[in-house]
């Protein structure tokens, strides 16, 4: 009887352990794709991140709170002598928000904002990188080889104070993504890297 409810019991855990793990894969940041697209004076980033809004910040987004979200790259020369060195190191940020008296969502990248009918439209538009300028030719060696690396994540300190507390306390404010890193050199046409 007591290897029966043993079974059972690590059965029953073992279920429960599949089902967290697959609720915390269906909120986050999760890149699918990135490229490096060779032009005259350097190299477009394309990327296509997938954004799973966790509860909490989908409410706050809907009842006004605009949420910044951060695009790094990341280019990199290793070096066994000395640390890493940073060839490029770019930001650019994206702001997504809610209009509640017209129902629509507004997402903001530099100086281009455009409109979005749903949520799921604007966390693709959000998760979207196309012809981002980031690295010059001038900025890197044909002759090293390097690590290229992206990621989108929230930035936490762009919220209203009270809400960052709350960020800071719940797991349900957090949402970040991974690096994805893939190898590149200078004399590569385009650069493909997946997850």
């Amino acid at each position: 009887m007591m290897g029966l409810l043993r079974k059972i019991s690590l059965s029953l855990i073992f279920a429960l352990a599949i089902c967290m793990g697959s609720l915390a894969h269906s909120q986050g940041i999760v890149v699918k794709q990135a490229e490096l697209e060779k032009i005259d004076a350097g190299w477009l980033l394309n990327a296509n991140f997938s954004i799973a809004l966790p509860a909490g910040l989908e409410n706050a987004l809907k009842k006004g709170v605009t949420l910044h979200f951060v695009t790094e790259f990341q280019l990199t020369h290793g070096r066994w002598y000395w640390f890493d060195e940073k060839a490029v190191k770019v930001e650019r940020q994206i702001r997504l928000s809610h209009q509640p008296l017209i129902n629509q969502y507004r997402i903001t990248v530099g100086d281009f904002t455009f409109s979005a009918a749903s949520l799921a439209e604007a966390l693709r538009a959000t998760g979207t990188v196309g012809g981002w300028s980031v690295i010059e030719t001038a900025a890197i060696s044909p002759t090293k080889q390097y690590e290229a690396a992206v990621r989108l994540t929230l930035d936490l300190g762009k919220l209203p104070k009270p809400f960052q507390v709350d960020a800071l306390n719940s797991k349900d404010w957090s949402l970040s993504g991974e690096w994805l890193r893939f190898p590149f050199n200078a004399t590569m046409g385009n650069v493909v890297g997946r997850k």
